[in-house]
């Protein structure tokens, strides 16, 4: 028994969908079978019991995504897949560091403009610089959301290639 448990997203905020199937394989017969499809528009890593599936470098843009699975072994003998769809980890990181980069700053402006207050100096330009911070922020956002809307096509592309991995697999043992 080969099911399937996709569940669907609960809203458009979800940055880095997940996923989870259950297979009839053994885990080791599923790595293999990724490890032999290497090739095409895609870059296959294994490492242990995970698998990263990224475009090849003369397909992929700044936003394109990349597929991380985990197979675990179940007690039935059976696997399940567990996967996530992110974007490059470098540019995850990136923003990361954009986005605690401007909430220290707007931290330090509303301190700032605190203490200026407390000792009844102009604090006028803090707080432009802390609504500054807000509207960055919001930029950061849309940029974020414009990368996801962009990347999602490939995102598709890398669950055809899943499935068709998967399927192959399930044929090859009929």
């Amino acid at each position: 028994m080969i099911k399937t448990d996709v569940k669907p997203l609960p809203n458009e905020i979800v940055l880095r969908p997940r996923f989870n199937l259950e297979r009839g394989e053994a885990k080791e017969v599923l790595l293999e079978a990724f490890e032999r499809h290497e090739g095409a528009p895609y870059h296959i890593r294994r490492m242990d019991d995970h698998v990263f599936i990224k475009f090849k470098t003369e397909d992929a843009h700044f936003w394109s995504p990349q597929l991380h699975l985990e197979i675990v072994e179940e007690e039935d003998g059976g696997s399940r897949i567990y996967g996530l769809f992110g974007p490059n980890p470098t540019l995850w990181t990136f923003f990361m560091f954009l986005h605690f980069g401007v909430a220290t700053l707007f931290i330090i402006f509303g301190i700032w403009a605190y203490s200026s207050a407390v000792l009844n100096k102009p604090y006028g330009w803090l707080l432009g610089a802390m609504g500054g911070m807000v509207a960055l922020w919001f930029i950061f956002y849309a940029m974020g959301r414009a990368g996801k809307k962009k990347g999602k096509p490939q995102m598709k592309e890398l669950h055809t290639f899943l499935m068709g991995v998967l399927k192959d697999k399930a044929m090859a043992q009929d």
